[in-house]
């Protein structure tokens, strides 16, 4: 079974599981409670914080922080900051993060199709 530690997944994991590791290596790039969301938001174009963060509504600001910090971290998405006063931050999807997106909208597919349907 993987064994992930705060520095990421075993080696000998990975060389010896290497189907299962791929699973287990997106499940934990997409661990957390809005970074499907997030990506799906920023699928169609870049977006500043407080676009996310109005799209998000009941999120709090240090939560949305470490979501779109570990997104970064991950080479998911940009960060880009405009040189302006006040300074303008957008996030936008790296080519990383674009080829999450085919697994976003199966799940976007997936819940429209066995989710809880409202009359």
């Amino acid at each position: 079974m993987s064994r992930i530690c705060k520095d990421g997944f075993d080696k000998e994991c990975i060389k010896e599981q290497r189907e299962f590791y791929g699973i287990a290596y997106t499940q934990n790039l997409l661990s957390g409670r809005w970074k499907y969301v997030i990506l799906w938001f920023l699928k169609s174009k870049e977006r500043r914080y407080s676009e996310i963060k109005a799209f998000l509504g009941d999120i709090s600001q240090g939560s949305l922080t470490k979501q779109l910090r570990e997104l970064e971290t991950d080479g998911v998405i940009n960060r880009k900051v405009y040189p302006e006063v006040p300074p303008r931050v957008e996030y936008s999807l790296t080519s990383k993060g674009e080829e999450l997106i085919p697994i976003i909208d199966l799940m976007e597919e997936f819940g429209k199709k066995f989710g809880e349907q409202v009359d």
